[in-house]
């Protein structure tokens, strides 16, 4: 049974120009690196916010979470949230995940053994995940933990560095991880249609997408200037790259090739013109995988193929197929109950199948996916003010959100800046919705250093405000002509109060 699902999978991955089977051990090699410089980016991007957001003075601290956690539940929070901090909780153990993610994100992209280096890092991300609350719940998160835990079965048993493996990397994952780019594509399409968003339908969301991102760049700022009829023609293509394209993935070589520029060339354009985090990077990284050694230089083949290398392989394993064949069917079977949930489909699952989905959730590492389904198409936006005697106010600045309309929106890069993302939503609800934004003016007129951190230097260097409110604005992006002659590149109005003036004998917030 396991040689006929063996050479079912190889007749997927054929190679057209010499008849032979297609391999894909550079790819792997190449893949497993750009893992690691996307965990290094993660753990290092965490860990400058973790005291700021989650420490214990900062906005939503781990230990007042996993205090109520620990009142409400028995023995189950060990499993309904696996994460070390139920060892310990401090901001010590906050920094020193972090911290050890870094070493063994090097460690990965340096090749040194990958496959218990690849267990680590999945289960450290996990456990910064499980208590990081809301801001470390974004889609890219969790197709983060389910990439790194797909690596641990595709990487090979090594030790030390070397030349890529001889060894082939196991069919059966390579088909999951096209399982998940598909996924991960297609289902972002869909979700837009399913939506009913009349944006994503007349094809008008590009039109206001530039501007109502969560944190625009300063490219964003030109990308929204042009004309009407090419962002309608950027909807089609993205249309065609989430929906048509990933189709593609599963027909033979030249077509997965296809895929791969076009996803490739979707997510460069992404990166291009917002601040997106590590989430660019990791959707490439995923696409790698669909091309077959062939694609590379002859000289790196060449180098690839050494003489040394081959005499080694016999010294290097892979997961065998009575771990990888299970393995996969289930982690097949559970993305499919998202997938097909995902995708509005009638599907009526047994009782069972339900339970384990549920239970399998905990690990945040077989997940759906479906990328701005409804388009936001208007920007209101919050700035938070302090006062030393209630009449006059002065802003608190962020480093990547809107506020100063004079300052030039900022590329990020591969940093994930929760705090600045977390105010984008928070802006399209109330306050009273988002639990963590009182908590967070309480720090600020508490003076934590922590949260300071997470913003521009404050206002108030020699010591805290004694007020402090939040006034909600709508933002726009400028002209040409009003950029030229003001040099602003974004006009705002005042809507209203979003939190009402607070002091701390007001909040009821003692400091600590």
């Amino acid at each position: 049974m396991m040689s006929q699902l063996s050479a079912w999978f190889r007749k997927g991955f054929p190679s057209e120009s010499s008849g032979a089977r297609a391999e894909f051990l550079l790819s792997r090699w190449l893949f497993l690196r750009l893992l690691g410089v996307v965990y290094l980016a993660a753990f290092l991007s965490l860990g400058v916010q973790v005291r700021g957001l989650i420490g214990s003075q900062g906005i939503l601290p781990v230990t007042d979470y996993l205090t109520a956690v620990r009142q409400a539940t028995a023995t189950e929070r060990y499993y309904l949230l696996p994460t070390l901090c139920w060892l310990d909780a401090s901001d010590a153990s906050l920094i020193g995940q972090c911290i050890a993610g870094v070493v063994l994100s090097a460690a990965l992209i340096s090749g040194i053994a990958p496959v218990p280096v690849l267990v680590l890092l999945w289960a450290l991300y996990l456990s910064l995940t499980v208590v990081g609350q809301e801001f470390l719940g974004y889609q890219w998160d969790a197709l983060l933990l389910e990439t790194g835990f797909l690596a641990i079965l595709l990487a090979p048993w090594q030790w030390w560095p070397r030349r890529p493996s001889r060894r082939a990397p196991s069919r059966v994952i390579l088909w999951l991880f096209r399982w998940l780019v598909f996924r991960l594509m297609f289902g972002s399409g869909v979700v837009k249609l399913l939506s009913g968003d009349q944006s994503w339908r007349s094809l008008r969301a590009l039109q206001c997408h530039y501007e109502t991102q969560p944190l625009p760049n300063w490219s964003s700022w030109y990308m929204h200037q042009l004309p009407d009829w090419f962002q309608q023609l950027s909807v089609m293509f993205t249309f065609g790259a989430e929906l048509l394209v990933p189709i593609l993935i599963f027909g033979p070589r030249r077509a997965r090739l296809l895929a791969c520029g076009g996803i490739v060339a979707l997510q460069l354009l992404i990166a291009a013109t917002g601040n997106y985090g590590f989430f660019n990077l990791l959707t490439i990284a995923l696409c790698v995988l669909l091309l077959d050694d062939a694609v590379y230089p002859a000289r790196w083949q060449t180098w690839f193929a050494s003489p040394e290398e081959l005499r080694d392989s016999s010294q290097v394993r892979n997961w065998g197929g009575w771990l990888t064949y299970p393995v996969a069917a289930g982690i097949f079977l559970m993305s499919t109950v998202g997938f097909v949930q995902n995708c509005g489909l009638p599907a009526h699952w047994p009782a069972w199948l339900g339970q384990v989905h549920r239970t399998v959730a905990a690990f945040r590492s077989v997940n759906s996916y479906g990328l701005f389904a409804i388009m936001t198409t208007r920007r209101p936006e919050i700035v938070i003010e302090g006062s030393e005697d209630g009449e006059s106010w002065k802003p608190f600045e962020f480093r990547w959100k809107p506020g100063d309309p004079s300052r030039r929106p900022r590329f990020a890069g591969l940093h994930m800046p929760r705090l600045d993302w977390q105010l984008w939503f928070a802006a399209l609800g109330s306050c009273q919705e988002n639990r963590w934004f009182v908590p967070f003016m309480a720090r600020l007129l508490q003076g934590s250093p922590e949260v300071q951190a997470l913003l521009e230097p404050s206002p108030f260097p020699d010591r805290p405000p004694r007020y402090i409110r939040a006034i909600l604005y709508q933002y726009h992006f400028t002209d040409p002509a009003t950029r030229r002659a003001e040099g602003t590149w974004w006009r705002r109005e005042q809507i209203g109060l979003y939190c009402p003036v607070l002091s701390l004998q007001r909040s009821g917030t003692d400091a600590r």
